[in-house]
């Protein structure tokens, strides 16, 4: 785990999205496309306003979610929403979008399938909760272990235990194999949660930890 402290929340934005634009540049470079996948949520929200208007190849750049909410994209919950308006637009607007918007009675094996073309995921964003989920793999989720299983579909299913909709998200698998992850975090409250998840050796107990061997995390107070 590499783990980059910045002095404020606005440096941490900018830098992050440099970074991503300088990996999304290598990652076409080397191989003619690259696969984006990214959270929902208000915190990554300046990372995609740095991130859109970055002079890419976008045509060439497939986005796509960490995970969705089984909501119309209508609803101020839906993640889809969110990266329709903040990310996929200005110079991004050329990219692929993945969406995970769907009815999974009906499209979600559609989904898995499209998604598996795409991996290795070229780079990954992630955030985390105070209870040390990533995407929607929350611990005591009666889908954690299928999910977090070596063979698991590249999207499933997943019920959070507070009662709220069902999501889809990807797989343990899928966000473990991506070339170059990343994690957002900030506030005292979340790096304590990283800690204790850097102390547990258990992913269904700290789902963040199926990346963190890997991954570079992004702190700011």
């Amino acid at each position: 785990m590499n783990l980059i402290t910045y002095p404020d929340r606005e440096m941490m934005m900018i830098d992050v999205a440099n970074m991503m634009a300088g990996e999304l540049r290598a990652a076409l470079a080397s191989n003619g496309t690259a696969s984006l996948a990214v959270p929902g949520g208000t915190t990554p929200g300046p990372v995609f306003d740095n991130l859109c208007d970055v002079d890419l190849d976008w045509a060439n750049v497939t986005v796509m979610l960490g995970d969705e909410r089984c909501v119309p994209e209508t609803s101020e919950r839906s993640n889809t929403r969110l990266i329709r308006h903040r990310l996929l637009t200005g110079k991004a607007a050329a990219a692929r979008f993945v969406s995970f918007a769907i009815d999974p009675e009906t499209g979600l094996e559609a989904l898995q399938a499209e998604v598996e073309t795409h991996l290795p995921l070229s780079l990954l964003l992630l955030g985390m909760g105070t209870d040390m989920h990533t995407a929607s793999l929350f611990p005591g989720a009666p889908e954690l272990p299928a999910a977090l299983a070596e063979d698991a579909p590249a999207v499933v299913r997943m019920t959070p235990r507070d009662g709220l909709e069902p999501r889809l998200t990807l797989s343990g698998r899928v966000l473990k194999g991506a070339m170059s992850t990343h994690v957002l975090i900030a506030g005292e409250e979340k790096r304590a949660a990283l800690e204790t998840a850097a102390s547990i050796h258990d992913a269904a107990a700290a789902p963040i930890r199926t990346v963190l061997g890997d991954a570079t995390i992004h702190w700011a107070e």
